[in-house]
């Protein structure tokens, strides 16, 4: 009797470490499919760029190879990351104020097309008008520090969120609201239970434009304040010809670009990964 629940407690134990063994093993396998091939890419292009340098002898001042990045990148990283922190706050701010007034205009011209009518036009406008026109006004209203670059990347945020968020809001399928109306719920029921989820893919969509735009904007606005933020370490180190340097940055700030982007993918892969 003994002898036989001891064999049975390693056969559980076995299965679990089996099924624990193979949950690990798909995960590599998802993780490497994911990763492998954009990591190939760039293997290809640093060594492409690396030979492009040797071959034709160019000058660090011209084009940098890419072990001479790695060298600027690891000299630098310390002021490359109170830079990147900087970057990364105004982009933040500015991409969570946009996408609230962005989420607010799209609820509000849902409920009416009077609204509509008068505050689309606005939107776009704003969308429209030239960044870099832009910028002096507000920095002349209200300064040169975080808030008002902040306030600048709110400018371009506003728009795709809230045609995102206008869309998926009217594009609610018709048989969801049928169920609702069906079943008695208020309008403002049918909005938050119905219309909310079934337009939170488009949202979602909304701000993966907007998070890489917040980084863009960052950087014109760091480009015409020159207080701080790679954007005014990129310019700081092109007037000086310091161009590994400079590549440095803009590495950097790509990787800060693109793990903006990568939050909302994360967040519609936790969402809807079962669906």
């Amino acid at each position: 009797m003994s002898d036989g629940r001891a064999d049975h407690h390693r056969q559980q134990v076995r299965t679990a470490t089996a099924t624990r063994s193979g949950v690990v093993r798909d995960g590599l396998v998802i993780v490497g499919r994911r990763v492998l091939p954009p990591a190939i890419v760039l293997a290809v292009l640093l060594a492409a760029w690396h030979a492009a340098v040797v071959a034709a002898e160019l000058p660090t001042l011209i084009l940098p190879s890419p072990r001479d990045v790695a060298l600027a990148l690891l000299e630098t990283y310390p002021t490359l990351l109170g830079d990147a922190i900087v970057t990364g706050t105004t982009a933040a701010l500015g991409l969570a104020t946009g996408g609230l007034v962005g989420l607010v205009l799209a609820f509000a011209m849902t409920h009416s097309r009077t609204a509509t009518r008068t505050l689309l036009p606005y939107v776009v406008a704003l969308r429209i008008a030239p960044v870099i026109a832009v910028a002096p006004l507000l920095f002349l209203w209200l300064g040169r520090g975080i808030p008002a670059r902040a306030a600048l990347v709110a400018t371009l945020t506003t728009f795709p969120v809230t045609i995102a968020a206008l869309d998926g809001l009217r594009e609610t399928p018709d048989a969801y609201l049928d169920l609702a109306e069906s079943v008695g719920a208020s309008r403002l029921e049918t909005f938050l239970f119905v219309r909310v989820p079934a337009a939170a893919p488009s949202v979602v969509a909304g701000f993966k434009i907007a998070s890489a735009l917040s980084v863009v904007g960052t950087v014109v606005a760091e480009f015409v304040t020159l207080r701080a933020g790679l954007g005014a370490r990129v310019f700081e180190t092109a007037t000086y010809l310091e161009t590994a340097e400079t590549y440095a940055a803009l590495v950097v700030l790509s990787g800060l670009g693109i793990g903006f982007y990568l939050v909302p993918v994360a967040i519609e892969r936790l969402c809807w990964a079962e669906a």
